[in-house]
């Protein structure tokens, strides 16, 4: 069995999905908890409604300590799942999981990733730049945002009047179609 733990900042739809996936498919994958830095977060509802055990930490807790670390020693973790977590992973992390540590970026990568790119902003810059296409980026997490090696990619097109509130519709829709589906075929090869 491989544990994972899902990190969050926002609402927590493909923490949900992903939860929801394991559940549903004999893998041999399960989500173990789930992690926010905002207290504030729905994903924290949507783990509770799932009945996966949270934990919330600081930003001191992430950056100056090896408190998370240990908690996920403690609970059997295995890989580590970012969906829609907004801080850089420290090394002590990268160190503990190498190589199992999945992100999911809302654009096709390279373009529109890095620091301050993420949710409506990639979306509005994907438009503004007159793209015909995005998608979805799976990747490997290291020590920049949006950087590590590239695991899989999925397209849809911008369609003429999109809003980026329309184009990020589908691609959500590619998210929760693709993002468990990779996780189980990477930790499971």
């Amino acid at each position: 069995m491989i544990r994972i733990a899902i990190l969050a900042s926002g609402s927590g739809t493909n923490a949900r999905r992903i939860t929801e996936y394991f559940r549903e498919h004999d893998s041999g994958i399960s989500v173990g908890l789930i992690l926010s830095n905002n207290p504030g977060a729905f994903v924290l509802e949507r783990a509770k409604n799932l009945g996966v055990p949270t934990i919330v930490f600081s930003r001191s807790e992430f950056y100056e300590t090896e408190k998370i670390l240990e908690l996920l020693r403690d609970n059997g973790i295995d890989a580590l799942i970012l969906a829609g977590f907004l801080w850089l992973v420290p090394a002590y992390l990268l160190k503990a999981y190498p190589g199992r540590i999945l992100n999911i970026h809302p654009a096709l990568l390279p373009k529109y990733g890095g620091k301050g790119m993420y949710g409506m902003k990639v979306h509005e810059a994907v438009i503004a730049a007159g793209e015909k296409e995005s998608g979805i980026s799976i990747h490997l997490v290291n020590e920049k945002y949006d950087d590590g090696n590239i695991i899989f990619q999925s397209c849809c097109p911008v369609e003429p009047g999109d809003t980026p509130e329309t184009l990020a519709q589908r691609i959500h829709l590619l998210e929760y179609e693709h993002y468990p589906r990779v996780i189980g075929q990477y930790l499971c090869k």
